[in-house]
């Protein structure tokens, strides 16, 4: 017996046929619902006659409908992430016990290149937004995370070169964050600051621009940081009252005043509300993480059991204090904060009664697998190995390599890490089997599963990125073992810095010597760096 899907339109036609008796087949209705979700994602109308599926579209075959092409024929069902969970117990035992490896890896340091170090990294507790940060501004935020970072540091209010942060959906009042918070702060007023974006690897930019100066000789100091507060983000006016508010004030008669007031009609007053969308093609990233997930099979079971994984791992390491980037913040009028508030490890049957959230009714992306709105910030303190150590220093960790890699924003919008992580193992030197830790940003829980699914593929490799193999998915005993964004939240502009920070602090809880941090952003762009453990 066959099933034959079949993807037409005015320029191609896909006829996919499945032979059904093959052990691989038992997940026919997961296969069936990506299909579903495909095409309903796509604005595509889709129909069942007998044993044979309908999809009619307008447009050219896509990337996306390509891997789903490719994903329905190669995809054993049968080696799902619930059988990978049976021979992988959930306990983090093990993990959370240092595992000191012996180092006979090579350096990455190079004769003539300046070591670039990470001496410390802190963030403020990272909490659902509209909870116990909602009367503050984006700056308190950043400037808590600066001031836990002098404490933690000693370091003096004027020894640092530069300063700058990144963040995403910016305060009108303080469009440059950076020099706000760090006045706030106590920094000194002739420290230069200045504010970067780059979605959800905003952090990372502030990052790699703190590496470059200093790598160019202009620093040899630098704070990089981020922060978001999603707890009161700004609603616009509509745009004709917008463009009527600036007319009334260069009005000069009352006359002239009145009139414009007469012309306000009541859609004017409809205010704009900011949305998690891609301003290139309208569509929401949760829209778009559900239709990467059904183009490469990921079921709703295997995004529910990786997200109740980090979960329960961030759980674990925040019992354990493993979390020791956190710093208290004292909240005025309210609560002293001293740990993140979405950690909450539900089971598999609660975390299935939920509903789509963006493709209804097929989808499988839910309020359960995907990251939450939080309210948070991060810094980390950035030196030349030089002046670390000259300063009476020990870094935590080199920061060696890093790439930035951008693709299709429709159809591979979440791959940054897929196609971030191959480039920079070739920039070092490395393979996928000399890394000790992987530390992910887990922006859905299909978006990791497909990034895993890409990223262990030879055809992907071979039919988008160029490639003549894969390069293989990381192995899940070093993977986010202390939860992920999932789980510990997901503050646009701070995350990147916790990456860095937790890879660091991983490594030498573990004994490691090289970490690879990644992360996918809006726009279809990703980041990957390599992080080197400091000699203990």
């Amino acid at each position: 017996m066959y099933l034959y899907f079949k993807i037409s339109n005015n320029l191609s036609s896909i006829l996919i046929r499945q032979n059904l008796e093959q052990p691989y087949c038992r997940g026919l209705p997961c296969v069936t619902s990506s299909v579903a979700v495909l095409a309903a994602g796509r604005g595509q109308s889709v129909s069942c006659t007998g044993a044979g599926w309908e999809i009619s579209q307008t447009r050219r075959k896509s990337k996306m409908a390509s891997i789903l092409t490719h994903s329905i024929k190669n995809c054993p069902v049968n080696s799902s992430w619930a059988v990978k969970l049976a021979t992988r117990s959930l306990s983090t035992t093990s993990h959370l016990q240092a595992q000191v490896q012996p180092k006979t890896k090579k350096t990455l340091a190079r004769t003539g290149v300046k070591n670039i170090v990470l001496v410390e990294g802190v963030r403020t507790p990272f909490l659902l937004s509209g909870t116990t940060y909602s009367d503050l501004m984006p700056h308190d935020l950043a400037r808590a995370a600066l001031q836990g970072l002098l404490t933690k540091t000693s370091l003096p209010k004027n020894a640092v070169d530069y300063i700058v942060y990144g963040t995403v959906i910016q305060e009108v009042k303080t469009s440059n964050v950076a020099r706000e918070a760090a006045l706030g702060a106590g920094f000194s007023d002739k420290i230069p600051a200045h504010t970067v974006t780059m979605a959800c690897i905003s952090s990372n930019q502030a990052m790699t621009t703190a590496a470059g100066l200093i790598a160019a000789g202009q620093c040899d100091a630098v704070v990089a940081g981020g922060v978001e507060f999603m707890s009161d983000v700004p609603i616009r006016h509509s745009r004709k009252m917008r463009k009527t508010m600036l007319s009334l004030n260069k009005a000069k008669t009352m006359g002239q005043r009145l009139a414009l007031l007469g012309k306000i009609r009541p859609s004017y007053l409809t205010p704009e509300l900011p949305a998690v969308a891609e301003f290139s093609t309208s569509e929401t990233m949760g829209h778009s993480a559900d239709r990467l997930a059904a183009a490469f099979g990921v079921s709703r079971l295997e995004q529910d059991e990786f997200a109740l994984r980090s979960h329960i791992l961030a759980k674990k390491a925040q019992d354990a204090g493993l979390l020791s980037d956190v710093i208290t913040v004292k909240v005025p009028g309210r609560d002293t904060v001293t740990k993140d508030n979405g950690i909450r490890p539900s089971s598999i049957e609660q975390m299935g009664k939920l509903k789509p959230a963006f493709v209804k009714p097929h989808g499988t992306v839910t309020a359960a697998n995907s990251s939450f709105l939080t309210d948070g910030a991060s810094a980390v303190l950035i030196m030349s190995e030089e002046k670390a150590l000259a300063m009476g220093y020990k870094p935590k960790a080199y920061l060696r390599d890093f790439v930035y890699v951008s693709q299709d924003p429709k159809d591979q919008l979440l791959l940054g890490p897929t196609y971030g992580t191959p480039k920079v193992l070739e920039k070092s030197g490395l393979t996928l089997a000399d890394i000790d830790v992987f530390e992910f940003h887990e922006a859905f829980a299909g978006q990791i599963m497909a990034n895993f699914k890409a990223l262990d593929s030879d055809w992907f490799a071979q039919t988008y990125m160029g490639r003549k193999s894969k390069v293989g998915a990381p192995p899940l005993e070093k993977f986010n073992t202390w939860g992920g964004s999932l789980s510990l939240g997901h503050p646009f502009g701070a995350t990147g810095c916790r990456l860095i920070t937790t890879a660091a602090h991983r490594l030498m809880k573990e004994g490691g010597q090289y970490a690879l941090v990644a992360a996918c952003a809006a726009g279809g762009q990703g980041h990957a760096m390599i992080v080197e453990a400091y000699p203990q």
